[in-house]
């Protein structure tokens, strides 16, 4: 990995990202790539709870945010992978309500899929590092 790219990674969930031989983000210049994030147990399965699955999506997505120095305030893009989008709506607005009460908002797209290894939902975003550019 070229010097000027820095690995991100939450304490607690490392060994996840090492098994699976990808970073949680990627910190380059002041913009930080964030991984997808899916609502998994501390074991790394998947949540049977949809409601909870996606508090835990959201959950994991601020550990690693905030392993790199940023908060939900500071994501400017987020892409939501979703298996049944229409029945899934109502929760996954509720969950981004909460995640972002008030403007300026983040641009967001939304994409419909048929896997996600076990899960229903998965986010991943790009942020920027706040005071660093």
């Amino acid at each position: 990995m070229p010097s000027s790219l820095q690995p991100i990674f939450p304490t607690d969930r490392h060994a996840l990202y090492e098994r699976h031989g990808y970073s949680a983000a990627v910190r380059s210049g002041d913009l930080v790539f964030v991984s997808g994030q899916v609502g998994s147990r501390a074991d790394g399965s998947p949540e049977p709870d949809f409601h909870k699955q996606v508090q835990l999506a959201f959950d994991n997505l601020k550990a690693v945010l905030a392993a790199a120095g940023c908060t939900t305030r500071d994501i400017i893009d987020v892409t939501s992978f979703h298996t049944d989008p229409e029945r899934q709506f109502e929760t996954i607005m509720e969950a981004k309500a909460a995640a972002f009460p008030e403007a300026p908002y983040p641009a967001w797209t939304a994409v419909g899929v048929t896997w996600l290894a076990g899960f229903d939902f998965e986010i991943k975003v790009i942020a920027r590092v706040p005071g660093a550019g």
